[in-house]
């Protein structure tokens, strides 16, 4: 999910923060807010091998396959190299359009990986100009969980949808955005995003995580060209009751629409529709995610953006078998 593919917070400082836990005031695996990630994150600070994330338990890194890891970043440098990775598919693949600092330091900074996990698949086998074996990243994904936000500052995607009244309707429940995803395009393979998803049910898991969400996205500004795929989540996939979730008003797109032949009323078949679905999209429907109302342009990546609900208990048992073997959750 961009998540996929939206920004100004306060200036950050160098100053570390204390990595200590609130005892007795969450669950096992949740941290304070503002405890995981030092604010030299974005900052001029050159100790960029310094740990400045509190792993909560889990190990740094996940595993691997073959020459490719996974692991969960730990450094300002870490960091580093998850932004540059997502500028090169966001902004140099891709259509998103970086302003001056970004331009200039060649990576996709956003005041809200400071409070992220971020994993990161590494290939060990990579080769450099030379010849030389030197380990690159080559795919990343951002996780937010819900007790990682300051009090007053608000889910990422609540930018584009109106999420408030569904973490009201839910505040037992453990959210956890999904977002920034992207892999370099030769390592866009099935094995790389199994990795990538073995580590989102790892980190799933050991924090108790209720409910994923976040936005997902069409590599278009164009609603007419995705008519089709976006009349079908909303026929066929809308969450429905205490799960709807709408696209901000001033921001909402219809997603039933009468361009393309998709006719409002009839269903759209799940083969046209599916021709022009993102993977990201369908794999999030093998899971048996559920699209909020409406979809949202994004005009700084050059996307279409829908909302995601995953309720982890709606998961299909096949792929929790999958990804990570049988795991009961606390209520």
């Amino acid at each position: 999910m961009n998540l996929d593919p939206s920004h100004a917070l306060h200036k950050m400082s160098v100053t570390l923060l204390q990595l200590a836990r609130l005892p007795g005031a969450r669950p096992p695996g949740a941290r304070p807010p503002d405890a995981r990630l030092t604010d030299a994150i974005l900052s001029g600070s050159k100790k960029q091998g310094v740990l400045i994330r509190d792993l909560a338990g889990l190990p740094a890194s996940l595993g691997f396959v073959g020459s490719l890891e996974l692991r969960l970043a730990q450094t300002k440098k870490d960091i580093r190299k998850a932004q540059r990775l997502r500028y090169k598919v966001f902004y140099e693949e891709g259509p998103a359009r970086a302003d001056a600092r970004m331009s200039l330091t060649r990576r996709d900074i956003c005041p809200y990986d400071r409070y992220c996990d971020h994993l990161m698949v590494i290939d060990h086998a990579h080769r450099n100009t030379l010849g030389q074996i030197k380990p690159k990243i080559v795919g990343t994904y951002r996780l937010l969980p819900d007790d990682c936000l300051p009090k007053n500052l608000p889910f990422y995607s609540a930018q584009e949808f109106e999420i408030e009244p569904l973490l009201e309707r839910h505040k037992e429940k453990r959210f956890l955005e999904l977002g920034r995803s992207c892999v370099l395009p030769d390592y866009r393979s099935k094995r790389t995003i199994e990795l990538l998803w073995r580590g989102i049910w790892t980190y799933v898991k050991h924090h108790r995580i209720d409910v994923m969400m976040g936005c997902a996205s069409f590599g278009t500004i164009n609603p007419q060209t995705i008519a089709a795929p976006l009349a079908f989540l909303q026929q066929q996939a809308q969450a429905h009751n205490d799960w709807h979730v709408r696209a901000r008003s001033q921001r909402y797109i219809p997603m039933l629409r009468t361009a393309n032949k998709v006719d409002p009323v009839s269903p759209v078949p799940a083969r046209q529709a599916l021709l022009s679905m993102p993977p990201l999209i369908k794999a999030y429907m093998r899971l048996g995610a559920r699209f909020g109302e409406g979809a949202v342009i994004d005009h700084q990546f050059g996307t279409i953006d829908v909302f995601v609900i995953t309720c982890i208990k709606d998961i299909d048992p096949r792929y929790i078998e999958h990804f990570g073997g049988p795991q009961t959750y606390a209520a």
